[in-house]
């Protein structure tokens, strides 16, 4: 008789550790990507001008960027639930603390705060873990799942401070948005990241291996890259909203979107970042699942592509609240699908022990580029009344990563050979 021989156990794609990082990743994101909502009641009560609170959340964009590398740094020297546990109570702090501001520069450097806040339940700390925990056959589709989640907060951020702000001053909803963010801290029993670092990975310090990472061109092409990833998704963040306010046509009272309640352009503004946010759930996953089967970089390269003709478009055709909705649903198949095949080629490049610390460098261009698209947003609006410079700022930064993209070397090199 042939003896029975059991196959071994399929590892599973969704684990204690995915589920808790997603929900950590999903409120973090849910309130962050809410601040566009606040930008004409702070503006309003204060009568500041538009670029101070687009100050504040430049800067926030800019705070997060050097603090992703930080705390990914914090995460794989002291552990990863500890940087999250400071993460979250500097996210909730810097909230209550901008409630009580009444003057520019409070906002602005408390946006410091909140910015090193959502650096620490980021994706440069829960993408490191789910990676590390994820089997390698399931990495790039969990690392999808986990920046999807992201995109899951964001159907109902904006919506949900758009709902709050009826009922509440915008400083109650940041007091109960700093509530939302500590809960949070109820799924980090659930993180335990798995050590699934070869001996040769475990075998280098950070140091060696960042020296090995900064002299290598490809990882600056990375950097490099990411950086109009930044500048679009922070300046749609922080001034779509106002955008479609100010310069998208009426609203028929008698057509589809008043039937389901959006008879306002402030309204539709809060609800094309959820459709965003929606349908980047998609384009997430999508992105993840072809990151396992096809060249990260080539498919990169083809997002970029895709999101710079969407957004010329875009500009050059009547703004109507159809065309609104349409460029927010294409645009939200794209949003975060840089997210997995961005991390995922730094992981597959560089490997898994220091992921957090090496991907944290890198997200610090998408950054600088989120201050910048959010600063210039506010200051441009403020001097032309319009945003059509900063928006083609943002097409012809589009057409550049794409470019970048496409000599970076993907075949992974050993230490050695490195």
């Amino acid at each position: 008789m042939t003896p029975n021989t059991a196959s071994p156990a399929r590892a599973p794609l969704m684990t204690p550790v995915l589920i808790a990082g997603s929900f950590i990743l999903m409120i973090g994101f849910a309130i962050r990507a809410s601040f566009g909502v606040f930008q004409i009641p702070v503006a309003a009560e204060f009568g500041w001008a538009r670029s101070e609170f687009s100050l504040a959340i430049a800067i926030q964009n800019l705070a997060w960027g050097i603090g992703q590398p930080l705390f990914g740094a914090v995460a794989e020297k002291f552990g990863d639930r500890r940087a999250i546990i400071l993460g979250a109570l500097l996210y909730a702090l810097g909230l209550v603390l901008t409630a009580l501001s009444t003057e520019p520069w409070q906002h602005q450097w408390l946006a410091i705060v909140i910015g090193f806040g959502i650096a620490g339940t980021g994706f440069g700390v829960i993408l490191a873990i789910v990676g590390r925990a994820a089997a390698p056959e399931h990495r790039s589709m969990a690392l999808g799942i986990g920046t999807a989640a992201g995109s899951a907060g964001q159907v109902f951020g904006a919506p949900m401070a758009e709902f709050l702000l009826q009922f509440y001053s915008w400083q109650w909803v940041f007091v109960i948005f700093a509530g939302v963010v500590l809960l949070t801290l109820f799924a980090l029993p659930f993180i335990r990241s798995a050590h699934v670092a070869s001996k040769a990975e475990l075998e280098e310090s950070l140091g060696t291996v960042l020296k090995r990472a900064f002299k290598d061109p490809s990882y600056t092409l990375i950097f490099l890259g990411f950086f109009s990833c930044g500048y679009q998704l922070a300046f749609i963040t922080a001034h779509f909203p106002a955008f479609v306010t100010d310069f998208c046509g009426a609203i028929d009272p008698s057509g589809f979107l008043a039937m389901i309640g959006i008879t306002t352009t402030s309204a539709l503004g809060a609800v094309s970042i959820a459709v965003i946010g929606l349908f980047n759930i998609v384009g997430t996953v999508l992105a993840g699942w072809l990151g396992k089967r096809w060249s990260k970089k080539y498919l990169l390269c083809g997002i970029y592509v895709l999101r710079t003709i969407a957004a010329a478009v875009f500009f050059l055709l009547p703004i109507t609240p159809l065309s609104v909705l349409v460029f927010s649903a294409v645009m939200g198949s794209l949003w975060l699908a840089t997210v997995p095949l961005t991390s995922g080629l730094v992981a597959h490049l560089w490997g898994l022990r220091y992921m957090g610390t090496l991907y944290g460098f890198v997200f610090l261009s998408h950054q600088i580029g989120g201050f910048l698209g959010v600063w210039l947003g506010g200051k441009m609006y403020d001097l032309n009344g319009n945003y059509d410079l900063v928006w083609w700022i943002g097409v012809g930064v589009g057409a550049f990563s794409a470019l970048v993209h496409l000599p970076i070397r993907e075949p992974r090199l050993s230490p050695q050979a490195a």
